[in-house]
């Protein structure tokens, strides 16, 4: 597992950056945390580093938002975006068929996807959650918000690209 600090939304995004460097069409990438430790914040780095330029939302109600990539970025076509949030039960997920989207020229970011990974072959667990830390103003909005990001590899496609990706990751090591 690969630990992460970042403590800024730059930070956040640098992470992102990285992890896209390395993605490529197939790759399903499942994003963790309570609400507001940055999943979205996330998948907007993620989108830009590979050339979205449309605003990237929460697809909170409409469950996946797709973006279109430019031409030949490694081997995708198309960037997906889920929200499980909303869902109640496993089925709703199955009809969602994300693997699917997945296939071949899709690249699937699912937020709140923790909760069905089981459900969910090979892919890449990006867990993100605000560090609480004692020392800092909390009455300071000025004040980084430090967060904690925590990446795993779940089955063998990101093994050859692992060593990469902490290479890439190291400036945020703990």
């Amino acid at each position: 597992m690969l630990e992460l600090r970042v403590d800024s939304l730059v930070g956040t995004h640098a992470v992102a950056t990285a992890v896209a460097a390395l993605a490529r069409g197939g790759d399903l990438i499942v994003l963790s945390g309570e609400m507001g430790a940055g999943k979205t914040a996330f998948a907007q780095g993620f989108g830009a580093a590979l050339g979205v330029t449309e605003p990237i939302t929460s697809p909170t109600f409409t469950l996946v938002h797709s973006y279109d990539l430019p031409t030949g970025v490694r081997g995708a076509d198309v960037l997906h975006h889920a929200d499980l949030y909303r869902l109640e039960r496993t089925t709703e997920v199955s009809d969602l068929a994300l693997e699917e989207l997945a296939d071949g020229d899709g690249i699937v970011l699912v937020e709140w996807g923790d909760v069905v990974e089981a459900l969910f072959g090979d892919h890449l667990d990006v867990h993100l959650e605000v560090d609480d830390d004692p020392d800092e103003d909390l009455d300071d909005l000025a004040a980084p918000t430090v967060r904690r990001v925590e990446i795993a590899a779940v089955g063998p496609s990101w093994a050859a690209r692992w060593s990469r990706l902490v290479e890439a990751c190291e400036a945020f090591a703990c």
